[in-house]
C-alpha cells in the first residue's frame, strides 16, 4: 500500500522500544558522518540549547546539525515548523513536504541559517515516535516583546479585540488571524480550522491562548509584532464570554463614535541617537546608526541639520509594518557626522531591506509633475520604474521653481528609501526616494538630440522649405502611418489567435476571432466559415442569394484526409478579386486548419488520459481523481460514499485458451454489461488488466453499496456471446465506505482490494468440487 504507516505508543513514548531504533538512526548518522568528506571537519551540533547559542554571524556559516526534538507546530503550507527540547525553542525550515504533528519527537539533519534568531534548514526529518508535548509556559507581553520565549511553547491571558479570516489561498482552506490584547499589549493569534460560529464568539472574549510565540518582522529582521503559531482551534479557551454580544450594540452615528474613545497608554518612553539623514519640518526626521535606521515623528520645526549628530526620545510604535517612534522630541547637538549614501540598484531597494536608509540610485527621467505637497519625478532604472519626491516645506510662504528635468536624462538621486507596504518580509515592495534639497537630484548626462519634439521641429523647417513637396510627404506619411498600423493590429489578432490555439481555448471562439481577422484585412467585407458537419460562425449575410455580392471561398484544408470546412467572404459584385483577397483568406484557412487540428488533438490527448482504449471507460488516473475529489467533498459535508473492487475471475485463462483477441472482445462484452448495472452519477472505471473500480457517490449506508455490488456479480449469470464463442464468467467484489473503512485515496482502495480478496477466498474454500473452469466455454459453435 502506498503512503506512510505510523503507529504511536499511548501515553508517554516507551524508551525501551525507541532505543533500539535511536541505536539504529544513530548508527545510521555515524556512517554518514564517516563516509562525508574529508574537507568537512565541523563536528555537527547535537542539541537545540548548542544551535540557539550561536550568534547569527555563527549561524550564517551554515553549520552542520543533528539533534532530537518534540514537534510543537507544524504547518507544510507554510514551511513552518517549531520544536522543542526541555527550555529550548527552534524554529526549521523544511526543505520537503513532510507529515508531521504536535508532539511528534524527530530526527532533524541540516545546517544552520541566520535571521531574527538562529534557525535550522532541514535536509531530513525523521519521525522516531510520539510523545507529550511539552508543557506550556504562561507569558507575559513584556516577556514576550523582549523575545524571552522566542521559538517555545506558551499560554497568554488576553481579551480578542478582532477576529478576521486569512487570504485565501489555492493549496489550503483560509486561516484566521485573532487580534488579542494582553496586559501590556496586542498579539496576533494564527489559527486553522476555526468555524465562522466560533470566530463570531470569540469578539471581547476573555481568552486563554496556547501557542509558540514568534514575531512579525520587516525587511531588516527587526521584530515589529509578536505572533502565538496556535496549533489547533482546542488550544483557545474561553475564560469569560463578552458581557455583550458586539453584535448586539446599540447603532452609534458616525460622527459620535469618538465620545467612546479612551486611552490608557503604559509604553515607556525610550531613547535613540544616529545621524539626521532627513528632516521634514513639523513631521518627521531620520536617523541613521551603522546598519540600523528608523523613522522619527515629531512637530518641531526646530532648527535641524541634516549630517549632524542627534538624539531623540519617544515612543516606539510599528507603523505599516515598520518600527518608529512617535510624541518625539529631538537635540541636535552640532556635530558633523554624516553618513554616506550607499549606491544601490532597484533589486537591492525593493527587497525592502534598506527602509528609512541613505542610499543613492541611478536611472533616466521618465516624467516630472509639480503637485500641492510634493515634487515628483518618474524615474526608469533597471527596466522598472519608481519616484523620486521632494516634499514641499510647511514653513514655505511660496513655493520655490520646480527644478526642471529634461525627460531622457539620465540622473542619481540620493535620499531615504521609503514604502507604503505593509508586509516587506519575503517579497519585492514598491519604494520611493525621498529627497532632502533640489541638490539631491544629481543629472549625469543630457537626454540624446534625437527626441520627439526636436524631430518634430525638423519637420516643420522642411515643411516651410519645401511646401508642395512636404504636403504630399505628409500625406505619404499619414497614409504609411495608417498602413502599419493596420498592419501592427493585424500581427497583433494573430499573435493572440496563436495564443489561444497554444492555450487550448473554446474552438468556437478561436474561429470567430480568425473570421473577424479576415473581415479587418479585407476592410470589412463579410466573413464566416462553415465547418464540415458542423457549425456555421463568424459574420454570415442573411441573404446570400442577393445578386450584388460576389462569393469567395477558400477550403480549409487537413494534412490528412478530407477537407476540415470553408472559409467565405463576400464582397460587392462590382469589385474584381485581387492578391489582398487571396492572401487573407488563406491565411485564414491555415490558422483555421491549425486551430482544428489542433483542437481535436488536445481533446484526443485528453480522452486518451483518462479513458481506457480498450473499454472506454474511466481509467486508473481518473478514477484516482475523481476519488480524491468524493473525499474532499465527503469531509466538507460530513457525507458518505461507496467504493466497489472487482477482479474478474480466472480471466488469465480466457487469454490463454482463447487468445488475446477473444479476450478483448469478451472484456468489452463485460464492461457493457456492467455499465447498465449503475446508477446515474456511479462512474465504472478500469484499474487494471482484470480489475475494475466503481465509485458510488450517493448513498445512505452500506446496504445501498451491496446493491449495487451484487447486481455487479448477478449480471455475469448470463454467459457472453463474443464471435463464435459462448463464455461462462464470473467476479468477486470488495466494498468500502468512506469514512467507516478508510479516510484516503490508498487506504480506501486497500480496504476494497482486501475486502475483495477475503471474498474470493471464500468462496474457494466453500467450493470442494470444482465443477469446471469459472469461464469456460459452453458452446464453440461456429454459425452456419
Amino acid at each position: 500500500m502506498i503512503g506512510e504507516s505510523r503507529i504511536y505508543p499511548t501515553g508517554p513514548i516507551q524508551m525501551k522500544n525507541v532505543l533500539p531504533q535511536l541505536a539504529i538512526v544513530l548508527g545510521c548518522i555515524s556512517i554518514s558522518w564517516a563516509n562525508a568528506p574529508a574537507s568537512s571537519s565541523t563536528a555537527p551540533l547535537t542539541s537545540v540549547r548548542a544551535i540557539r547559542s550561536l550568534t547569527n554571524a555563527e549561524a550564517s556559516r551554515g553549520l552542520p546539525v543533528a539533534f532530537q526534538a518534540t514537534v510543537t507546530y507544524f504547518r507544510d503550507y507554510r514551511r513552518n515548523l517549531f520544536v522543542q527540547d526541555a527550555n529550548d525553542g527552534l524554529f526549521v525550515s523544511p526543505t520537503a513536504s513532510a507529515s508531521l504533528v504536535p508532539g511528534d519527537r524527530v530526527l532533524i539533519k541540516g545546517t544552520t541559517a541566520s535571521g531574527y534568531r538562529t534557525t535550522v534548514v532541514s535536509s531530513d526529518i525523521t519521525v522516531l515516535g510520539h510523545d507529550v508535548s511539552p508543557k506550556p509556559v504562561p507569558a507575559t507581553f513584556d516577556e514576550l516583546v523582549r523575545g524571552r520565549f522566542d521559538s517555545m511553547l506558551v499560554t497568554a491571558h488576553g481579551v480578542v479585540q478582532s477576529a478576521d479570516r486569512d487570504k485565501p489561498s489555492a493549496d489550503h482552506l483560509p486561516g484566521t488571524t485573532l487580534r488579542v490584547l494582553l496586559d501590556g499589549g496586542y498579539v496576533d493569534a494564527h489559527v486553522d480550522n476555526l468555524d465562522e460560529r466560533a470566530l463570531a464568539n470569540l469578539l471581547d472574549a476573555e481568552v486563554e491562548i496556547t501557542g509558540v510565540a514568534g514575531g512579525e518582522l520587516d525587511g531588516k529582521l527587526q521584530l515589529t509584532g509578536i505572533v502565538l503559531n496556535v496549533a489547533s482551534p482546542a488550544d483557545i479557551k474561553t475564560l469569560k464570554s463578552a458581557n455583550v454580544s458586539p453584535w448586539s450594540l446599540p447603532l452609534t452615528p458616525m460622527d459620535k463614535v469618538l465620545s467612546v474613545y479612551h486611552v490608557q497608554n503604559l509604553t515607556s518612553r525610550v531613547r535613540v541617537s544616529g545621524t539626521v539623514t532627513f528632516f521634514e519640518p513639523g513631521s518627521a526626521l531620520v536617523l541613521e546608526s551603522g546598519d540600523k535606521s528608523m523613522w522619527i515623528k515629531t512637530e518641531s520645526f526646530g532648527p535641524m541639520r541634516v549630517g549632524d549628530f542627534a538624539v531623540a526620545t519617544g515612543f516606539p510604535a510599528v507603523s505599516d509594518g515598520f518600527l518608529m517612534l512617535y510624541g518625539s522630541a529631538v537635540q541636535d547637538s552640532g556635530i558633523w557626522t554624516p553618513v554616506p549614501p550607499e549606491p544601490l540598484d532597484w533589486q537591492q531597494l525593493a527587497s525592502s531591506k534598506h527602509i528609512f536608509d541613505l542610499v543613492s540610485i541611478e536611472g533616466q527621467v521618465v516624467m516630472e509633475a509639480r503637485e500641492a505637497s510634493q515634487d515628483e519625478y518618474v524615474l526608469a532604472s533597471d527596466g522598472h520604474m519608481f519616484s523620486a519626491v521632494y516634499p514641499h516645506a510647511q514653513t514655505a510662504d511660496a513655493l520655490t521653481p520646480m527644478r526642471e528635468v529634461p525627460v531622457g536624462t539620465r540622473v542619481r538621486v540620493t535620499g531615504i528609501c521609503a514604502t507604503d507596504n505593509a508586509n516587506p518580509l519575503g517579497h519585492d515592495v514598491p519604494f520611493r526616494i525621498l529627497l532632502r534639497s533640489p541638490n539631491d537630484l544629481e543629472a549625469l548626462s543630457r537626454p540624446s538630440w534625437m527626441t520627439v519634439r526636436h524631430l518634430g521641429l525638423l519637420v516643420v523647417l522642411l515643411l516651410l522649405a519645401m511646401l508642395g513637396l512636404g504636403s504630399k510627404a505628409w500625406y505619404v506619411d499619414r497614409t504609411m502611418r495608417a498602413h502599419v498600423a493596420a498592419l501592427g493590429y493585424l500581427v497583433q489578432r494573430r499573435g493572440i489567435i496563436l495564443e489561444d490555439i497554444n492555450n487550448s481555448r473554446p474552438l468556437t471562439g478561436i474561429l470567430e476571432s480568425i473570421t473577424e481577422l479576415a473581415s479587418v484585412s479585407l476592410k470589412g467585407a463579410p466573413c464566416w466559415c462553415q465547418i464540415e458537419n458542423g457549425a456555421s460562425l463568424g459574420n454570415c449575410p442573411s441573404d446570400l442569394s442577393a445578386s450584388g455580392l460576389r462569393l469567395a471561398e477558400r477550403a480549409i484544408s487537413a494534412h490528412s484526409g478530407p477537407a476540415l470546412g470553408t472559409i467565405f467572404a463576400a464582397f460587392d459584385a462590382r469589385t474584381a478579386p485581387d492578391a489582398e483577397e487571396e492572401r487573407a483568406l488563406s491565411t485564414a484557412a491555415e490558422l483555421a486548419t491549425l486551430a482544428i487540428e489542433t483542437s481535436r488533438l488536445h481533446s484526443d490527448l485528453v480522452h486518451r488520459s483518462e479513458f481506457d482504449m480498450l473499454t472506454d471507460i474511466q481509467n486508473r488516473f481518473s478514477f484516482e481523481k475523481h476519488l480524491d475529489r468524493l473525499i474532499d467533498e465527503a469531509g466538507r459535508t460530513a457525507s458518505i460514499f461507496g467504493l466497489i473492487y472487482i477482479d474478474l475471475d480466472d480471466f488469465k485463462q480466457v487469454n490463454d485458451f482463447y487468445g488475446h483477441h477473444i479476450g478483448d472482445l469478451y472484456l468489452q462484452h463485460v464492461v457493457a454489461r456492467m455499465k447498465h448495472q449503475l446508477r446515474p452519477g456511479d462512474l465504472l472505471a478500469r484499474l487494471g488488466g482484470d480489475e475494475f473500480g466503481v465509485l458510488v457517490p450517493v448513498v445512505n449506508n452500506h446496504s445501498d453499496v451491496e446493491e449495487i455490488a451484487l447486481r455487479m456479480e448477478r449480471c455475469f449469470d448470463e454467459p457472453f456471446a463474443v464471435e463464435t464463442h459462448v463464455l461462462c464468467g464470473s467476479a468477486t467484489v470488495g466494498i468500502a465506505l468512506y469514512p467507516a473503512d478508510a479516510v484516503t485515496n490508498d487506504s480506501l482502495l486497500s480496504a476494497a482490494d482486501a475486502a475483495m480478496y477475503v471474498a474470493k477466498y471464500a468462496r474457494k474454500a466453500k467450493s470442494k468440487s470444482p465443477t469446471g473452469q469459472p469461464i469456460s466455454e459452453l458452446a464453440s459453435k461456429r454459425s452456419a
